[in-house]
């Protein structure tokens, strides 16, 4: 066996050389060959195992759009195709799975590793923001002292396209030693993992999108919505309902959407343009001007609202007549207008402003007394719009 090169231009048992790239680790030279030196072009059989440094760049040929279009057309393609082979298999399996998890006293446990993993973590948050409480645990901390999160009331999810992933396998029978149930999502119902499952789910495919039939593409496509037809199985059998949903979302614009009510955002108060019934025109004109809500709200002795003026009113009315002085709020104002319960969503205001196409709603109790008033402003200060 011939001697590596040592020299100080040569590398032979890997690692980086002088320039910053990367060696293939080796213990020798092909027969008559020499490593090659940092900086110099590979010969021999050299050339067809050592093309490029690791640390130098990879140069992509020139770009052809309609290949590109084409590729990610086919991976749409194959990715609905695997999806929609799951319909006809959503049966038995998926029942008693769903059951398992309705019955569950405990927690849903949801673990995988590698791109199975983080589809695991997904499921776990959907499944927790819609109804059933879950976490991610990872498998391979769960070997290492993170398997007490896991009990016997519990119901473990295991996610692995191959159904052979050790660092779950290692964790299966500790699981099941507790007593927690195990439902298995795998590409293979011949696994181990399939095997030991309590319930097993096929989510096999056919291929990969990859071209090289090896990023996991498609299974992982399948194995998420396979999980969200769990999880979305679970929100319609519990009831869960727009307002159980807000109570898990009450940040951002969702939570605000969802939890906002009329109440929380309306004028009040000193706030509230109003007029009595009968008032002259110039006296509703100032308050409309005053308020500066674009509206006055026209109220009957006790209180009920009698109609409501706006500055839209007044345009209609100025093109027919410029004498209004002599008018009384009750010949102009409109009798049945539109209004909103201080209880209501806020998102429902906004959906009567755009049905109706106007900017202010009166916001009146059950028996129809004025508490409050709502402009379209209100909503896009509360970020409700």
């Amino acid at each position: 066996m011939r001697t590596p090169t040592t020299s100080a231009d040569s590398t032979p048992t890997g690692g980086r050389d002088r320039s910053g790239g990367c060696r293939p680790p080796a213990t020798h030279a092909p027969a008559g060959e020499s490593f090659p030196a940092a900086g110099r072009a590979p010969r021999g059989r050299w050339a067809a195992r050592y093309t490029r440094r690791v640390s130098d760049p990879i140069v992509a040929p020139p770009v052809d759009a309609g290949r590109l279009i084409a590729q990610g057309r086919e991976v749409l393609r194959i990715e609905a195709a695997a999806v929609a082979s799951l319909v006809p298999r959503i049966g038995s399996a998926f029942v008693e799975s769903c059951r398992l998890l309705l019955a569950c006293r405990g927690r849903v446990v949801v673990s995988g590793i590698g791109k199975s993993g983080h589809v695991a973590r997904k499921l776990a948050a959907t499944f927790a923001s819609t109804g059933t409480p879950a976490f991610f645990v990872h498998p391979a901390e769960a070997s290492h002292g993170d398997l007490g999160m896991v009990t016997r009331d519990d119901v473990f999810v295991a996610l692995s396209n191959s159904g052979r992933t050790h660092e779950l396998l290692a964790i299966v029978e500790p699981v099941r030693r507790q007593g927690a149930r195990l439902i298995a999502i795998t590409g293979d119902p011949d696994s181990p993992l399939s095997r030991q499952a309590d319930v097993h789910l096929d989510a096999r495919i056919d291929k990969e999108a990859c071209p090289l039939n090896l990023a996991p593409t498609a299974s992982t496509t399948a194995a998420l919505a396979l999980g969200d037809a769990l999880a979305v199985a679970l929100l319609d059998a519990r009831g869960f309902d727009a307002s159980d949903f807000a109570r898990s979302h009450p940040g951002g614009s969702l939570g605000r959407r969802l939890l906002t009510r009329v109440s929380d955002v309306m004028r009040t108060g000193d706030a509230l343009p109003t007029v009595p019934a009968g008032s002259p025109m110039p006296a509703a004109i100032l308050e409309v001007s005053r308020k500066r809500m674009g509206m006055t709200a026209v109220l009957e002795r006790d209180g009920r609202l009698a109609g409501v003026f706006t500055d839209g009113d007044l345009r209609r009315l100025l093109e027919r007549t410029t004498d209004l002085g002599a008018l009384r709020i009750d010949d102009v104002m409109t009798r049945q207008p539109t209004w909103i319960a201080p209880d209501s969503l806020a998102v429902e205001a906004v959906r009567r402003m755009e049905e109706r196409r106007i900017s202010q709603l009166p916001v009146l109790d059950p028996e129809r007394r004025l508490v409050g008033a709502l402009h379209i402003h209100d909503l896009l200060v509360a970020r409700v719009v």
